[in-house]
């Protein structure tokens, strides 16, 4: 009776809080509408949404273990699906999502099918077996299960190692979805914008641990729905008269494939196509004249800074030109790598409009096989990393018992799915939209949208259009338009009014915030509760541990902010290597834990290196920016989809080593007997 009055009054405060925050908008749009400065909208939104969310942490904060690392096992499930599905729809699904589909079309759908599908394996495999072993972290299951003479330690040992690695990976990427978003809504730099981030960041997951992340990615799920909703059903009443997005796709969908034909035949398209590949041709020279044409790129630069000097050219014009040459490649296998991307960018610029629905686009049979293959890596990745990603599955630690958390699981799926069957047609909306509204339009007049963001991060610009052929007229192939800003200028795109801009950023920063928030508290948890009490000083009292972890915690944040300010690469390829990693290194280790009793502690070991190794080594193998080159791919396996060669290895591992090493030990079995047991 307690729980059910628990449960229900949690449903009011909520009910309440969204009244309050949907009062918060017709507010700001009655001061939009009075002629209220938009930047101070802006700066209403945020601090509206990070004092809501500093409160929720000051009073759940606490010093209790239980509370601080499981929230107290008392979750309701419904509330804890609501807070798993904020923790999970990060930056990558929020800001990033209807953007690679909107740039990928049919290839991006590997993404929604991967994700979504990882659930199914989390419900089945691993959920219920964890809240049966009842403990706080996933080293805590692998070490008991894992246990030897000496194996328990080493298990968990690599165990937070793989936890931290993934977990950091994944982090980086939602703090720059942090300093994206905050530099819109304050006009800050984007490097800036990261550091102001972190403070939302630390406020909850720094006081109450679990309890405050918790009610809070309830609270910010809330606002991720309510903002993500509102642009989209805006665009599909506009484009075709239907309230309801999912259902107004395929109509959305008939209308950019008429105007994608349009374009295809445009004859100034294929202009700039023929410009691009006339520029990938120079590239091609230069790099078959190396090092020669390398030598005589750096005196030609030499000679021009020096021409406009001595000719008395523009400021503007010798500043240009005197931050070429300071670019200009150091070596002549610095110019061949960096003049490689090139021709392969102007390569893809210059390749006929592929439409938005064909599967699996390519010129030939071969190069469309190719396609698909990496489209069921993708997936085949995703579905296995979202069932092996620490921070998800501690949240099914938090719940009552067994049977809230299998609840908990299908409460996690119905609230990502309110989204996720909402981008496809989000991105075909938007992209219809720039189709018919910008593509064609004067070069002189375009939407200060453009200008805006192009201004947002000035190192790697986040639209740029530029005119190639000199008519005056934007052609849909002279646009270049980052993915990770399509959702959040989805309302200035349709033109609607700038409150709701501001409520697209507060629910892109409710995203990033709440997965941040989990990811963190993973990373610090499992250096304080795995390393230092159960390694190094298991006489620890319970607030030593948790100030430890509140200390780690503050660490490991400062450092993946100082990553993200450098933008090591777009938020959904960051995120894509985190799922191969905690596929490859996690995911054969806790299934054959929970399913094959003869699995022990060597062969944990072996298939956790063997499969991390793996897949760490296939992706420097083949990532230009680890030094690695596209040339050496397996079967042409993109290097996000290193999972698809480090799952196998991992379970062969597990698999060979164990039945070549004793048995486990009778209590793991008893163990594995205990945690099957409904």
């Amino acid at each position: 009776m307690a729980y059910k009055n628990f449960q229900r009054r949690l449903a009011l405060y909520y009910a309440w809080y969204t009244v309050g925050f949907a009062l918060l908008i017709v507010a700001l749009a009655v001061l939009e509408k009075e002629g209220f400065p938009r930047l101070w909208i802006g700066y209403l939104f945020i601090f509206a949404t990070v004092v809501l969310y500093a409160g929720i942490g000051i009073m759940s904060r606490t010093s209790d273990v239980s509370e601080y690392y499981v929230a107290g096992r008392r979750v309701p499930a419904i509330f804890n699906g609501m807070a798993t599905a904020a923790d999970w729809m990060s930056a990558a699904s929020f800001i990033s999502l209807a953007g690679g589909l909107y740039l990928m079309g049919f290839d991006g759908l590997a993404y929604i099918v991967g994700w979504t599908g990882g659930y199914c394996l989390v419900a089945l495999l691993i959920a219920p077996y964890l809240r049966k072993f009842g403990q706080y972290t996933i080293p805590d299951f692998l070490a008991a299960r894992y246990a030897g003479h000496r194996g328990g330690n080493v298990v968990r040992i690599l165990a937070v190692i793989a936890t931290v690695l993934i977990s950091f990976t994944y982090v980086v990427a939602q703090i720059y979805g942090v300093g994206l978003i905050t530099s819109r809504l304050t006009g800050v730099d984007v490097s800036i914008g990261i550091f102001l981030g972190l403070a939302s960041i630390l406020v909850c997951s720094f006081l109450g641990g679990m309890r405050a992340i918790t009610w809070t990615q309830i609270a910010q799920y809330i606002i991720m729905l309510i903002a993500y909703m509102i642009p989209v059903i805006w665009l599909s009443i506009k484009h075709t008269n239907m309230p309801v997005p999912p259902l107004a796709y395929g109509s959305a969908l008939a209308q950019l494939s008429a105007r994608e034909k349009v374009l295809s035949a445009d004859p100034r398209e294929q202009q700039v196509h023929a410009i691009f590949a006339q520029r990938a041709k120079k590239y091609e020279e230069r790099i078959a004249g190396l090092p020669a044409s390398w030598e005589d790129g750096l005196i030609e630069a030499q000679h021009h800074v020096e021409d406009l000097k001595f000719g008395n050219g523009s400021l503007i014009d010798i500043k240009a030109a005197s931050h070429a040459l300071a670019n200009y490649p150091k070596s002549p296998a610095e110019a061949r790598q960096r003049w490689i991307d090139e021709r392969t960018a102007n390569l893809a610029r210059a390749a006929p409009l592929t439409p938005h629905a064909e599967p699996f686009p390519g010129i030939d049979q071969a190069a469309s096989n190719v396609k698909r293959n990496n489209f069921i890596a993708l997936v085949f990745c995703l579905m296995m990393g979202t069932a092996a990603l620490p921070h998800v599955l501690v949240r099914y630690y938090t719940t009552s018992s067994v049977d809230q958390t299998r609840k908990s699981v299908f409460w996690t799926l119905f609230f990502i799915m309110l989204l996720y069957i909402t981008v496809p047609a989000l991105a075909v909306l938007v992209k219809y939209d720039i189709y018919t509204s910008l593509v064609g339009s004067d070069f002189s007049h375009l939407p200060q949208w453009v200008s805006y963001w192009a201004g947002i991060d000035k190192v790697h610009p986040l639209v740029n259009i530029t005119d190639f052929n000199h008519d005056g007229i934007v052609q849909l192939a002279e646009i270049s338009l980052d993915s990770d800003i399509v959702v959040l200028a989805t309302p200035e795109i349709a033109g609607l009014p700038y409150v709701i801009s501001g409520l697209v950023a507060a629910g892109g920063l409710a995203a990033a915030l709440s997965t941040a928030d989990g990811l963190l508290l993973t990373i610090s948890n499992a250096l304080s509760h795995d390393i230092y009490y159960k390694t190094l000083n298991p006489s620890a009292s319970t607030q030593k541990r948790v100030t430890i972890s509140k200390l780690l915690l503050l660490v490991v944040a400062l450092l993946a902010a100082y990553a993200a300010s450098l933008k090591p690469a777009d938020i959904l390829s960051m995120v894509g290597a985190a799922f191969s990693m905690a596929a490859s290194t996690l995911f054969p280790a806790l299934v054959l834990g929970v399913f094959w009793k003869r699995a022990n502690h060597f062969g944990a070991t072996a298939g956790m290196l063997g499969g991390f190794t793996m897949c760490v080594y296939y992706m420097m193998h083949t990532m230009p920016a680890f030094g690695g080159s596209a040339a050496g791919q397996w079967w042409q396996i993109a290097p996000v989809s290193a999972g698809v060669f480090g799952v196998p290895i991992g379970f062969l591992m597990i698999v060979i080593v164990s039945l070549l090493t004793p048995r486990p030990d009778q209590h793991v079995v008893a163990l594995v007997d205990h945690i099957r047991l409904p």
